[in-house]
């Protein structure tokens, strides 16, 4: 059993219409073309591909596409725009869950590594993506860098997010390294929802040392799918780790 949170129906069915920035052409044009770039002639797998945000216009860019997702109310979002001999979708957990074939490129997009809320965890699914890889194939993640230096001594909240129409903070426990992010949403009739999801935080670092005990090597690091540098201000990143050929 995996510790991530399992997305229902409801969540499912909204979430398209909560992530419209994210599905923005400003947002998926660099992050389509790093991913095209990095699986070349090859096949992709997206862990936790979800409503299909990414891994659908990259399957249409002609990249032979394949997901794992744990939720089967996001994976039944995704069936409706495309069918599944065109983009195959195995429902499990992204730690474990093994599906035919070796390919070119594994990746993790938008945080989603962080929903499994263990170490343990977060390394079997560095694991699972070296055991899916061909010789020469890359994990790519996107993360998060932990925003703790924004904590002044004694505070375990920080905003990330005051508009008209949305509150979002995060709250820290800083010995499980468990974020919880939380969000006040003002619907069109007027009312709030609240809504709140775990993760667990990790440092750049700390990855890289999963990717080694999963026999990967880091090859590339970047602030964005543009390919800014990464420094000391960047608020995430990408990574890029390769299996020895």
């Amino acid at each position: 059993m995996t510790s991530s949170e399992l997305w229902n129906q409801a969540t499912a069915e909204r979430y398209d219409a909560w992530e419209t920035e994210m599905s923005s052409a400003a947002v998926l044009e660099p992050t389509l073309a790093f991913l095209t770039e990095l699986a070349g002639d090859g096949r992709a797998l997206e862990f936790a591909i979800g409503t299909g945000r990414v891994g659908v216009p990259l399957r249409e860019s002609g990249v032979p596409v394949a997901g794992i997702e744990l939720s089967e109310h996001m994976a039944a979002v995704l069936r409706r725009k495309v069918d599944d001999d065109t983009l195959p979708v195995t429902i499990g957990d992204m730690a474990t869950t093994v599906v035919p074939g070796e390919f070119a490129l594994v990746y993790l997009v938008y945080n989603t590594v962080s929903n499994l809320l263990t170490q343990e965890e977060q390394v079997e699914c560095f694991r699972n993506a070296a055991r899916h890889l061909a010789p020469g194939g890359r994990f790519v993640v996107e993360l998060n860098v932990p925003p703790l230096r924004f904590l002044p001594p004694g505070q375990v909240a920080v905003p990330f997010d005051v508009s008209e129409r949305h509150l979002g903070f995060d709250t820290f426990d800083l010995v499980e390294q468990i974020l919880v992010s939380h969000h006040v949403t003002r619907e069109e009739d007027g009312r709030y929802r609240r809504g709140a999801s775990r993760h667990r935080y990790a440092w750049p670092a700390e990855l890289d040392l999963m990717a080694r005990i999963a026999g990967l090597e880091l090859e590339r690091r970047v602030a964005d799918w543009d390919g800014a540098p990464f420094t000391d201000d960047s608020a995430k990143h990408v990574s890029v780790w390769r299996k020895p050929a």
